[in-house]
């Protein structure tokens, strides 16, 4: 993303995901979003201006010092959120696995 960009390019909804810090040697102050499922739910455009589903397993996001990338992280945690439906539908899925 660049500061000129007037448009998004895409759409991450924040609904059943985590963030944690990421702790990686070659990048101080990192943070990752991640999913229990394979793939977190995204959209994004593509060259041709056409809207295509993501398929990322995380997203890092690299902050400029420590005080910035927590305060990143509760903001996101803020606006995570929880759907109970979900919840079911993960448990009957393992439910399901097991029984195979």
């Amino acid at each position: 993303v660049k500061e000129s960009d007037s448009e998004p390019k895409g759409i991450v909804p924040l609904e059943n995901l985590k963030v944690e810090e990421c702790k990686l040697k070659d990048r101080k102050f990192t943070l990752e979003i991640r999913s229990d499922e394979k793939f977190i739910k995204s959209a994004k455009t593509d060259s041709g201006g056409k809207m295509v589903s993501g398929n990322h397993e995380y997203y890092r996001i690299q902050a400029s010092n420590y005080e910035e990338m927590m305060a990143w992280m509760e903001s996101i945690r803020k606006s995570i959120s929880k759907d109970p439906f979900y919840a079911q539908m993960q448990a009957r899925k393992k439910n399901a696995m097991c029984k195979q």
